[in-house]
């Protein structure tokens, strides 16, 4: 259990504000910390759907259809399992203080991009970059 945020539950980083302050790294950890959250309740959720389901099915229809559920939601439980390690690495970097700035340029990553998605290592430019060199390499 942690213990009570400190921030106001209106708090929105800003611009007008010194970057990856004391307030801004507790939004962003607790902003991480309740998403991470989420997913192991999901996942935990998922795993009991699964153990529930694993009954026989005589139709063989109805057996294939669960096989497929089934193997999507494993799928998803992977993506997720792939998304807590990014979490991690990124409530790991609001504790060494590299949290916000960009892998690449060292820049400050905008609040808005880290707002919509917390675990961003790259800024919005870098990342274009990385996806047009991903685009020449993979139509190479």
């Amino acid at each position: 259990m942690r213990p009570e945020k400190k921030l106001p539950k209106d708090y929105r980083p800003t611009e007008d504000e010194p970057f990856m302050n004391e307030r801004q790294r507790a939004y962003f950890r607790d902003k991480l910390e309740d998403w991470r959250e989420e997913i192991l309740r999901s996942t935990k959720e998922t795993l009991e759907h699964l153990q529930n389901e694993s009954e026989q099915h005589a139709d063989i229809a109805d057996r294939a259809s669960s096989e497929s559920e089934r193997a999507f939601e494993l799928r998803a439980r992977d993506r997720q399992r792939k998304l807590i390690a990014k979490i991690d690495a990124a409530l790991e970097r609001i504790e060494d203080g590299t949290y916000g700035y960009c892998e690449e340029t060292g820049e400050p990553i905008s609040l808005k991009r880290l707002d919509a998605r917390p675990i961003a290592t790259l800024s919005v430019e870098a990342q274009e970059r990385h996806e047009r060199r991903e685009r020449v390499y993979r139509d190479e």
